[in-house]
C-alpha cells in the first residue's frame, strides 16, 4: 500500500528511527542515514505518537549539503499502528512558477525597453536619411546590432525562466565531468584562438555528478565566454576539476582585467554589469552569471568567485559528487529498508 503512494514517505519507529522509506525521501532531504534530517519533524512525530492526532506542516529543506536553494515540502504525519507515517509533497515547483511569472514581467519591462526604444529611434533616423546612403548604411548596421542584442536577451530570459521552473534532480542523470569540460572547450576554442588565448584543462579525471547535462554545460560555457570576453589577447584561461570532501569543483581562471571588490557581491544579480560600456561591445545581456547561479542552485551546489583588479578572476562551480550507491535516485526501485545502525550514503 505504501509503495502505491505518489507522495514521498517515511515510516518511523518508537525511537524516531527510519525503518522504511520511499526512494524519493533521500533526495528530498528528509532523511540522513536512519534518522530524520529535520528536527522540527522529529518533534512533531513524537507528538503524533503521544496523542494519535494527524498533523500538517510546511517545511523548507536545503537541497544538498552545500546548496543554498530550499525545497518547500507539505508534510503530513499520522499514526500507523506502533509507528508514525510521514508523507511529503514537493511544492517547490509551484513556488518557482509564481516567481517565474513575477520575474519575467519585471525583467521585460526593465530591460527590453532599451533595445526596442533604440530600434524605434534608428528606424526614424533611416527614414529621415533616405537621400544619404552612408547614413542609411550606418543606421542599418546599428539596427542589426540592436536587433541581435534583443534576440540574445530574449533567449537568455527564456533560459532563465526555464531554469527557475525546471527541477533537474527529478530526472537526474549521471554526468561525466570530462565530457562537460570538453564540450565547453570545443564550443569556445575558435573565439579563443582568434585572440590567441590559450585554453588549458587541469585536475582530476573520471568524476561524475547527478543532474541535467545541458544545464551544467550551459553554465560552464557562460563562464568560459565571460573569461574570453574580459581577457586581453595572448593570455591563458585554465579550467580546473577537483574533488574535495565529496564536492566536485569546476573552476575557470583567467588573466583578465579582474572585478572591483565593490562589485563582487552583485555580479550574480540579473542585468548587473560591472562595465556597461564593455558589455555593449561584447554583446553581453547581463544574465549569464545569473543563469550560472541558478544552475548551481538547482543541482544542490553553489558558485563562488575570487578576483583582483588587474590580476584576473576565478569562478568556481561546486556540485555534490555522484556516489554510485545513491539508491534513492532509482525511482523504479522499491522501498528502501533501514536497520538501526545503517547509514545511507
Amino acid at each position: 500500500m505504501l509503495a502505491a503512494l505518489r507522495s514521498a514517505w517515511v515510516v518511523l519507529d518508537g525511537r524516531e528511527r527510519v525503518v522504511r522509506s520511499s526512494p524519493s525521501a533521500l533526495p528530498y532531504g528528509l532523511i540522513r542515514g536512519s534518522r530524520l534530517r529535520v528536527d522540527t519533524l522529529v518533534l512533531l512525530a513524537r507528538q503524533v505518537r503521544r496523542d494519535g492526532e494527524v498533523r500538517d506542516l510546511e517545511v523548507e529543506v536545503p537541497r544538498g549539503h552545500r546548496g543554498t536553494e530550499l525545497l518547500v515540502l507539505d508534510v503530513r504525519l499520522a499514526p500507523l499502528g506502533d509507528h508514525v507515517l510521514l508523507l511529503a509533497e514537493d511544492q517547490t515547483a509551484v513556488r518557482r512558477l509564481d516567481a517565474v511569472r513575477r520575474d519575467f514581467v519585471a525583467n521585460v519591462s526593465h530591460e527590453l525597453k532599451t533595445p526596442v526604444g533604440a530600434l524605434s529611434l534608428l528606424s526614424e533616423a533611416v527614414s529621415g536619411s533616405a537621400d544619404d546612403p552612408q547614413a542609411v548604411r550606418r543606421f542599418a548596421l546599428r539596427m542589426q546590432h540592436e536587433s541581435s542584442r534583443l534576440t540574445l536577451m530574449v533567449q537568455d530570459l527564456i533560459s532563465l525562466s526555464r531554469l527557475q521552473s525546471h527541477d533537474p534532480l527529478r530526472e537526474a542523470r549521471i554526468i561525466n565531468v570530462d565530457d562537460v569540460v570538453a564540450e565547453a572547450i570545443d564550443s569556445t576554442h575558435l573565439e579563443a584562438e582568434a585572440r590567441e588565448i590559450r585554453l588549458e584543462v587541469r585536475g582530476q579525471h573520471g568524476l561524475s555528478i547527478l543532474g541535467d547535462e545541458d544545464q551544467i554545460s550551459a553554465a560552464l560555457r557562460n563562464l568560459m565566454a565571460n573569461a574570453i570576453n574580459y581577457s586581453p589577447d595572448h593570455t591563458r584561461i585554465t579550467v580546473g576539476v577537483h574533488l574535495a570532501d565529496d564536492v566536485i569543483e569546476i573552476s575557470v581562471a583567467d588573466q583578465g582585467i579582474g572585478i572591483p571588490e565593490r562589485d563582487l557581491e552583485r555580479i550574480f544579480e540579473r542585468f548587473y554589469r560591472v562595465d556597461p560600456a564593455r558589455s555593449r561591445i561584447t554583446g553581453g545581456t547581463g544574465l549569464g552569471l545569473s543563469i550560472v547561479k541558478h544552475v548551481a542552485a538547482n543541482h544542490g551546489g553553489e558558485v563562488g568567485v575570487w578576483s583582483s583588479e588587474g590580476a584576473g578572476s576565478t569562478f568556481t562551480l561546486r556540485f555534490p559528487a555522484h556516489r554510485g550507491d545513491w539508491r534513492a535516485l532509482g525511482h523504479d526501485q522499491g522501498p528502501t529498508d533501514f536497520t538501526a545502525d545503517e547509514e545511507t550514503p
